[in-house]
C-alpha cells in the first residue's frame, strides 16, 4: 500500500489582539501568494496587523521545512482564514458616576502553505496509476471498474 505524502503545513495563531476585520483586510492581500512575495508584502504594508501575520508565514514555512524537508522557495498560501475570537470587556468610567463598555476583540488566524514540488509528483504518481489502470482492461464500452 502506498502512502500519501503530506503537502500541506499549517500554523495557527489564536487570542491575537486585533479585531477580525482589521486581519483579514492584510489576509486577502497574501492569499495564494509564494512565501518569498508574502514575506516582501507583508514587511512593506503599513497596518499594524501585518506582523503578527508575518511570524505565523514565517512560522508555517519553518514547519514546512522541519516536517517535510521542503525548500522554501516552493511554498506557497493556499489558504488563509480568520475567525473571530474571544471578546474581552471591560468598563471606562465616565463623567457623573457612568461607566461606558470597552470591547477588546481578539481572532484566531490560520495559514496553511503547499509545497508545490511536492503536488507535481502526487500528480505524477496519480497519472501513472491511470496509465496502469488503463492498460489491464479490454477497453470496452461495458468494462466496470
Amino acid at each position: 500500500m502506498l502512502q500519501k505524502k503530506k503537502t500541506e503545513v499549517y500554523a495557527l495563531g489564536q487570542h491575537i489582539s486585533m479585531s477580525a476585520d482589521k486581519a483579514r483586510r492584510v489576509i486577502d492581500q497574501i492569499r495564494g501568494r509564494s512565501y518569498e512575495e508574502t514575506l516582501l508584502i507583508l514587511e512593506l504594508m503599513p497596518y499594524r496587523a501585518c506582523y503578527p501575520i508575518f511570524k505565523l508565514v514565517y512560522s508555517a514555512a519553518a514547519n514546512a521545512t522541519s516536517n517535510m524537508g521542503s525548500n522554501e522557495v516552493n511554498l506557497f498560501i493556499s489558504q488563509a482564514e480568520v475567525h473571530e475570537g474571544t471578546t474581552r470587556k471591560k468598563f471606562k468610567p465616565r463623567a457623573r458616576g457612568r461607566s461606558s463598555p470597552i470591547k477588546r476583540r481578539t481572532c484566531h488566524l490560520t495559514i496553511v502553505m503547499k509545497d508545490i514540488s511536492l503536488e507535481d509528483q502526487d500528480i505524477e504518481t496519480n497519472s501513472l496509476k491511470k496509465n496502469l489502470e488503463g492498460k489491464n482492461s479490454s477497453g470496452g464500452i461495458w468494462d466496470k471498474k
